[in-house]
């Protein structure tokens, strides 16, 4: 199959790069904006607690301000406010709010803290209910304008926090992030293929190829997402980059070196293309559906932001496969052996490198490669014994220099640390008959002593008395491990005994949304692992014909993955001071470095297969393949690695965090799992890694060549 189609791209190149100009500019023209969103409440099935809170809030207080900002005050010289300081505030806050700022519906001056440190002052915004509306951040630019204006002549300073706030600072760093990302993708993509091939043709063509269907790949993601009512991540397109570069540059490169290898055993160039379309096709497609599987398992999520990013991921990797397997050929065949310009090592196979050294010694001692491969691994992977995760996407990830971060330090002078964003929570009479006087201070006097619980404000009862609204403040802040054990093990414990029989209690708030989402993320570790597990150990058997070698080809992931996740926790969280990883990495590190580690343990196998299948005994074979395969991995490891690395260059700690989990990964996938412990283990075992299939099998006449005609089919 992939014979015939090299033939029908190298004999109709021209057709083929014109049908994908076309698409390219029909998708980009109908296709709707990718909008993305970091509201994690939007990304919870309304079966939650926290939601179902939210629902009630909605139908019985709508008109509830909600508090989208807060202004903290205090002095310039760090002293306690006097009342003159306290009547500034007060006058100041006044002013503001008759400014009349479009979505602000009001400004309300707090009470100064117990300590005389800092005053605040609430904003209240209306709810923004889609992830492309920013009006109430283009509220808080104009209010941070206003407040310095109305600072001067006092001995005030004053800072905006708050959700709207750090939404505001958050894309601005997303922006700054953007550009550093794609700018350095590019670059490190050039840079590299500069110097693995010398030719600006080959560094350019990745750029070009890819820069042609990055804006394809995102307008059919953007009409998948409104199809199906699904939300992007505010992550989204800056791991769309790296996706597209970075797999898309992994294809190319399969390609290119399998072109060049068969350039050297003689073929002319047209020939040499379909040779390597032949050769390399079936390992460059089910390392992409190994990816697609794994990415599209993320769709069994309950959260939405893995939900939707798990499809769009699939749909940026198949259109990748499409480009690799037909654009690129298409190209490199118009170019020919120019493709290699200036450089002239094309023409002879290069003798005594370290990958023909290295596999010759695997091949000696496939045990002793075995075995160093494995421990290097597993003692990583001790390091993930003290992972933590870490639910506070917004301030975990922006610069503590940003405005909002600064105003929530200077705010927990004064105040408890969960002012900001207050847990909320509703006590309901299930008959939808009236609350009592009695009961609703009771309910308050047994929420107010537990644990973690800083205040708790006297209950505001809906029009028909049915519904009690309490205001709780929790003396940790919202997005800490503390709070959210706060809320998981005692608030609502107590809160649900509390409220008694014909009643129900409902805990929500932004500490409410973060427990829940805990309890999603374990929910959803033993759901996606194991099917995106199953699912590529099915294309590993299809494309091996074997039971035996998927079974230690996912051994080898799972202890790269292991030892990805202990690194970046040692490395973030042990050397670093961040309080724990974000809560979705492990998800996205396994699907990263088991589907796209898996492309490199595809194209090694694949190749000792083949070596095996010319009559090389299993040593031999092992040894042979890592010496032509060894190059080819070891290229697209370092580029793929390379552009997941920018994304640490984004001035935020999340990216940061998943820039070098994913370029570790990669590396680990790359040097360590495919071009090691696989050969190895594979030698080790021997003939047997293939039962039943026997894919193995020499070659016999019944098996032919390919035609030394590549444009005539046989």
């Amino acid at each position: 199959m992939f014979a015939g189609l090299g033939r029908f791209v190298v004999r109709r190149p021209w057709w083929v790069i014109a049908a994908w100009v076309v698409a390219a500019v029909a998708v980009v023209s109908f296709a709707p904006k990718l909008t993305s969103s970091s509201d994690e409440a939007s990304f919870l099935p309304k079966s939650y607690e926290s939601i179902r809170a939210s629902d009630v809030q909605a139908k019985e207080f709508p008109q509830q301000r909600n508090v989208g900002a807060v202004v903290v005050f205090e002095r310039a010289d760090g002293k306690q406010l006097s009342a003159a300081d306290s009547a500034a505030v007060t006058r100041i806050a006044q002013s503001l709010a008759a400014e009349k700022i479009p979505k602000i519906e009001g400004i309300a001056p707090g009470p100064v803290s117990p300590n005389k440190l800092v005053q605040t002052a609430m904003v209240a915004m209306p709810k923004i209910t889609s992830p492309e509306d920013t009006s109430q951040q283009d509220a808080v630019k104009t209010l941070r304008g206003d407040l310095q204006r109305e600072l001067k002549g006092t001995d005030l300073s004053a800072g905006v926090t708050g959700s709207a706030a750090q939404a505001l600072d958050e894309s601005d760093a997303s922006k700054r992030a953007g550009v550093l990302v794609g700018v350095g993708t590019v670059v490190i993509i050039i840079v590299l293929l500069l110097a693995i091939f010398r030719s600006p043709i080959i560094a350019l063509l990745p750029v070009v190829l890819i820069g042609l269907i990055s804006p394809m790949a995102t307008g059919l993601i953007a009409a998948a997402n409104k199809l199906f009512d699904m939300k992007a991540d505010s992550s989204i397109q800056e791991l769309l980059t790296v996706v597209l570069f970075g797999v898309g540059t992994d294809y190319i490169l399969f390609l290119l070196f399998r072109y060049r290898e068969a350039l050297r055993a003689g073929e002319d160039p047209k020939g040499g293309m379909v040779h390597a379309v032949e050769r390399v096709g079936e390992a460059i497609a089910s390392a992409a559906g190994a990816v697609i599987v794994a990415f599209a398992a993320l769709s069994l999520s309950t959260l939405g932001m893995l939900k939707s990013m798990g499809p769009a991921l699939a749909i940026a990797v198949f259109v990748t496969l499409l480009a690799g397997l037909t654009l690129v050929p298409a190209v490199v065949s118009l170019l020919g052996t120019k493709v290699f310009w200036p450089s002239k090592s094309w023409h002879e196979q290069p003798h005594g490198t370290g990958f023909a050294k290295l596999g010759a010694a695997i091949g000696r001692r496939p045990a002793v490669w075995a075995v160093v491969s494995a421990l290097f691994m597993g003692v990583l992977a001790l390091g993930a014994l003290g992972y933590r995760a870490n639910f506070d996407l917004a301030t975990s990830s922006l610069p503590q220099t940003k405005e909002s971060m600064v105003a929530l330090k200077n705010l927990e002078k004064g105040f408890p640390a969960g002012t900001t964003d207050p847990t909320e929570i509703y006590l309901t009479s299930t008959g939808g008959g009236a609350l009592d006087d009695s009961g609703t201070a009771a309910f308050k006097k047994a929420v107010s002593g537990v644990g973690g619980v800083g205040s708790v404000s006297e209950p505001q009862l809906s029009p028909d008395r049915s519904t009690a609204r309490y205001s709780v403040v929790l003396a940790d802040p919202p997005a800490s491990d503390a709070a959210i054990a706060t809320v998981k093990d005692r608030l609502r414990p107590a809160a649900h005994e509390a409220a008694g029989a014909g009643n129900e209690a409902l805990v929500g708030g932004i500490t409410a949304v973060y427990t829940d989402i805990n309890k999603a993320v374990d929910r959803d570790y033993s759901v996606v692992f194991p099917v995106a597990a199953v699912c590529i150990m099915v294309i590993l058997a299809l494309l091996l014909r074997s039971l035996v070698a998927p079974w230690y080809l996912m051994l080898s992931v799972a202890l790269g993955f292991g030892a990805t996740l202990g690194a970046t926790s040692f490395l973030f969280t042990q050397i670093g001071s961040q309080p724990g990883l974000m809560f979705m990495l492990p998800v996205i590190m396994y699907l990263f470095v088991v589907a796209l580690g898996t492309d490199y343990n595809i194209l090694m196998v694949s190749r000792l297969r083949e070596e095996a299948r010319e009559g090389r005994d299993p040593h031999d074979a092992a040894g042979t393949a890592v010496r032509h395969s060894g190059p080819t991995i070891a290229a697209a490891g370092v580029i793929l690695a390379g552009t997941f690395a920018t994304l640490t260059l984004a001035g935020n700690s999340t990216l940061a965090q998943m820039g070098f989990a994913l370029s570790f990964g990669i590396l680990v996938a790359a040097f360590v799992m495919a071009m090691v412990f696989t050969p190895a283990l594979t030698a080790l075992i021997g003939h047997s890694a293939w039962w039943p299939g026997h894919g193995d099998r020499t070659r016999t006449p019944a098996e032919p060549r390919p035609p030394s005609d590549p444009l005539r089919s046989p």
